[in-house]
């Protein structure tokens, strides 16, 4: 079927003074043009063909992350995401000296939370008051099983099957239908079950609930004065001392604590595994290796003097070294399939840690440019570039020159309004409608696995807050006074390169970001098409939505276009 451009006329010379303005520090006498300097010329805005489609994603690096999910999440679109924790500890210390006749008080487990000061507000008590809903999903008040083993599989940092020293990447294995119990990762040489590895019990809690309350430490000096400190909100509680003696205390001198090889090689970490209880829960995004996150042993020995007091040390393990993120996913609600490269798919599906993300192929088949078929890609730069006498392009300082200015490229992207919403209100929204308020899509090069040009151009990074970072690249989700709501995805410097610079035209890939500002490749194993990495931001964000895709089906109004606004002289045809 041939697509054809269509052109609008775009009325207004304030109009595209607003569009200059948007332009992200576009410089337009940078770019040979046949249009600058000329006193008569028109404003106009044509629509370009695009194609999108589903591409169902599995076996993703979740090792090595900037942060980690863990708990039960119940997207209300999709299905059921669990997701789990495995780590290695590193002691601060190697080769410690417990003292003479050390004696282990007490051991500490302490994984600090994402948490949010709240301004002026405390609770009756005076104890200043915190929100960790920025980096929870799912219901807080509902509770999850949160059990921590021994993890006894070895997590090694280099892959044997590599020729240098190549990092080993531990990919997803989430498929849920297959099991939904286990935790799995796979690796070159097959697939692993933490399940199968795991050792000793050490923490145990049928009915977790994080808390956004401040947690308050009171002990006695020596002098019996009380002393309180006050942290933020964390998982903070006490391991068995028996385990942690035999571990660490009862092997002082030992070679397996002189160094973090060695010790990693005796003690292979740590699995923290979430379990579902019933059909609601809550997700919790933690960087474990913050400094405020570790376990600690505290301890005395005896006195260096006879007579005196015993003397108080710790010792302390954090999480640094390997971490992965595995998840379990049942997506009882939809199916996820590879899409319609060809014609396009009517709903895009984008869900985060191993769901799906959407491809968009910009200028996609053939088109009728002006009474001649031809590809929608030679048509955009036939419309565009200036031609000699001889109909060829011209050059000029390395660029083609343009007849025809693009001010802007806008994939403008519908929201599926009939997605199922939560029932109930939660921390995050007051109204279900508002469930998606905060969702960001992130646009990247599939060849390449970058950012695209205007991304690394749009000067609104945020670095505190990344849903206002990078705004004007990717447009945040806009809702009109009917409830419709869309995104706006400027792409307009990936297109001038395409004019001046002949770059490739490469597909766009879209997935749901939790942070923009974090744009880290995660490779797939042993991919067998086009998509070969996905943004990591997506691995780590469990949540998922519902897009209008291309496909003729979709209704005019809502289907996904690209739009361009470009000047162009009275004169051109």
């Amino acid at each position: 079927m041939k697509k054809v451009f269509q052109v609008l006329k775009f009325a207004g010379f304030l109009a595209f003074i607003s569009f200059m303005a948007i332009a992200c520090d576009q410089d337009f006498n940078s770019i040979e043009s046949e249009v600058i300097n000329l006193k008569n010329f028109n404003t106009n805005q044509s629509q370009a063909p695009v194609t999108s489609y589903n591409k169902k994603l599995d076996s993703l690096t979740v090792s090595n992350l900037s942060a980690h999910l863990l708990g039960v999440f119940n997207d209300p679109a999709f299905g059921q995401t669990t997701a789990s924790i495995i780590t290695q500890i590193t002691p601060t210390e190697f080769s410690p000296v417990f003292g003479d006749n050390p004696v282990i008080d007490s051991v500490v487990l302490t994984i600090s939370y994402n948490s949010r000061l709240l301004a002026n507000e405390t609770d009756p008590n005076g104890n200043a008051l915190y929100s960790i809903s920025d980096s929870l999903y799912g219901n807080q008040s509902a509770p999850i099983k949160l059990s921590i083993y021994q993890n006894n599989f070895f997590l090694r940092d280099f892959n044997p099957t590599a020729d240098l020293e190549v990092t080993q990447n531990y990919y997803s294995h989430g498929n849920g239908s297959i099991n939904t119990t286990d935790n799995f990762a796979v690796i070159e040489s097959g697939i692993i079950n933490f399940d199968d590895s795991k050792g000793a019990l050490i923490y145990e809690n049928n009915n977790f609930i994080p808390s956004s309350s401040a947690i308050v430490l009171k002990t006695l000096g020596t002098d019996g004065a009380e002393t309180t400190q006050t942290i933020a909100p964390a998982l903070r509680t006490t391991l068995n001392i028996d385990f942690w003696k035999a571990a660490i205390f009862d092997l002082e001198g030992d070679d397996v604590l002189s160094n973090a090889n060695n010790f990693y090689d005796y003690f292979r970490g740590l699995y923290f595994k979430a379990e579902a209880i019933n059909a609601d829960g809550s997700m919790l995004l933690l960087d474990i290796s913050d400094s405020g996150s570790n376990i600690t042993i505290y301890y005395s020995n005896d006195p260096l003097v006879e007579g005196g007091d015993r003397i108080k040390d710790t010792y302390v393990l954090n999480f640094s070294g390997n971490k992965l993120n595995p998840v379990i996913n049942n997506y009882n609600l939809v199916s996820l399939q590879n899409g319609d490269a060809t014609n396009g798919d009517e709903k895009l599906y984008l869900k985060g840690a191993e769901g799906s993300m959407a491809i968009v192929d910009i200028f996609s088949g053939n088109v009728d440019c002006n009474g001649s078929t031809e590809t929608a890609l030679d048509c955009f730069k036939k419309t565009y570039r200036a031609v000699d006498e001889n109909g060829d392009y011209i050059l000029k300082n390395g660029d083609f020159l343009l007849k025809r200015l693009l001010n802007e490229a806008q994939l403008i992207i519908y929201e599926d309004e009939n997605m199922a919403l939560p029932t109930q209100p939660s921390d995050k929204y007051t109204d279900p409608k508002d469930f998606h308020k905060y969702d960001r899509i992130y646009a990247y090069d599939i060849k390449n696995n970058t950012p695209l040009i205007d991304y690394t151009i749009d000067p609104s990074t945020n670095s505190i807050s990344p849903f206002n970072s990078k705004f004007i690249h990717l447009g945040q989700r806009d809702t009109d006074e009917n409830g419709i709501s869309k995104y706006k995805i400027r792409i307009t410097e990936h297109l001038n390169n395409i004019l001046l610079k002949d770059s490739t035209n490469t597909k766009i890939g879209l997935v749901l970001s939790t942070n923009v500002n974090y744009i880290s490749n995660a490779p797939i194993l042993r991919s067998n098409d086009i998509v070969t990495g996905v943004p990591a931001a997506s691995v780590i964000t469990p949540r998922g939505t519902v897009l209008y895709g291309s496909h003729e089906s979709v209704p005019v109004e809502k289907r996904m276009r690209l739009d361009l606004y470009f000047t162009e002289s009275n004169t051109n045809d």
